[in-house]
C-alpha cells in the first residue's frame, strides 16, 4: 500500500506545481514589462500608452493589461455599434469613431502572458518529478518564477538588476538553510554556501578577463545559482555551469549561421546561465 501511495504521490505534486507556475507565470509579465529598462531609466510605472499602472504591491502584482486601455477600446467598440451603418461600418460622423495614431489597440502589455505562464508551469512540474517530495521542493518551486523573471528582462534589455539577483542569493542560502533543519533533505547547506561563493568568484574573474563578454550582473546572477546547484553537490555545480555556456555559445553560434549577428555580437547569457542552472537541477535532484 505504501508503494502505491509513493507511486500516485509525485503525480500530485507535478499537478500542484504544474498549477502554482502557472499561477506565478500569469505575475510575470507585467513584473517584465516594469523591469526591462535601461540601466540609467527608472523602473516603468505607466502603460506603453501613458496610463499609470496601479494594482497591488504599489502596481507591481497583476496580469499585464491596462484597464484605461481596455476602457478605451470598449468605448471605441461601442460608439462604432452604434453608429455604424451599412457600407461604413467601423466609422462615425467626423471620423469619431477612428482609432487615432497613438491611441491603443490592445489592452496587453509585455511579453506574451500565455507562453511566459506556459513555460512557468512546465519549469514547476519538471523540479516537481525530478524532486518529489523532500522538502527543497519548496524552494525551486519559489525560485522558479524570479528565475523565468530575470531571464525574460534579460533577453528584452541585456540587463540582470540588482533588485532581482541579489535577492535570490539571499533567498536561495536563507531558504536552503531552513530545508537543512527539515528531515528527508537531500543536499547539504555548506556545499551550497560555497558553492555560491566559488561560482560567484569564477564568474568575477571571468568579468575582469573580459567585461564586454560577462556583464557584472552574470555575477551577481552566479551567486544565486552557484548555491542552488552546490545543495546537490559539486558535480552538479560543474553540470549546471557547463550546460550555460553550452546553451550560450550554441545560440550565439546559430546567430552567427543565420547572420543575424557578428563574432563581437553581444548576447543576453543570463537565460543561458539559468536554463543551465534549471538542466543541472533537474539532474542533481533525480540523482540525488
Amino acid at each position: 500500500m505504501d508503494l502505491e501511495l509513493w507511486s500516485v504521490r509525485p503525480l500530485w505534486l507535478t499537478v500542484l506545481a504544474a498549477l502554482w507556475g502557472a499561477a506565478a507565470g500569469l505575475l510575470v509579465p507585467r513584473a517584465a514589462y516594469r523591469f526591462a529598462v535601461e540601466p540609467d531609466e527608472a523602473w516603468r510605472t505607466r502603460c506603453p500608452h501613458g496610463h499609470a499602472l496601479t494594482g497591488a504591491a504599489g502596481g507591481w502584482l497583476g496580469l499585464a493589461r491596462c484597464a484605461d486601455c481596455a476602457q478605451y477600446l470598449r468605448d471605441l467598440r461601442d460608439l462604432r455599434t452604434s453608429w455604424s451603418a451599412p457600407g461604413d461600418a467601423g466609422t462615425v460622423p467626423g471620423g469619431a469613431g477612428r482609432v487615432p495614431g497613438d491611441a491603443p489597440t490592445t489592452y496587453r502589455y509585455g511579453p506574451g502572458t500565455p507562453l511566459v505562464a506556459l513555460t512557468t508551469a512546465g519549469a514547476c512540474a519538471g523540479l516537481a518529478l525530478a524532486t518529489g517530495a523532500r522538502p527543497e521542493l519548496a524552494v525551486w518551486l519559489l525560485l522558479a518564477p524570479l528565475g523565468v523573471l530575470l531571464a525574460v528582462v534579460d533577453f528584452q534589455v541585456q540587463r540582470l538588476p540588482d533588485v532581482l539577483t541579489l535577492p535570490l542569493a539571499g533567498l536561495a542560502l536563507v531558504l536552503l538553510g531552513l530545508m537543512a533543519l527539515v528531515p528527508e533533505h537531500a543536499g547539504q547547506w555548506p556545499t551550497a554556501l560555497f558553492g555560491s561563493l566559488v561560482l560567484g568568484g569564477a564568474y568575477f574573474l571571468l568579468f575582469l578577463v573580459n567585461p564586454n563578454g560577462m556583464g557584472f550582473g552574470d555575477v551577481k546572477l552566479a551567486l544565486g545559482i552557484g548555491a542552488v546547484l552546490g545543495w546537490y553537490g559539486w558535480g552538479t555545480v560543474v553540470l549546471g555551469t557547463f550546460a550555460g555556456f553550452l546553451f550560450g555559445g550554441l545560440y550565439g553560434l546559430g546567430l552567427v549561421l543565420m547572420r543575424r549577428a557578428g563574432r563581437k555580437t553581444s548576447i543576453p547569457f543570463g537565460p543561458f546561465l539559468i536554463a543551465g542552472a534549471y538542466v543541472g537541477l533537474l539532474i542533481g535532484a533525480y540523482a540525488a
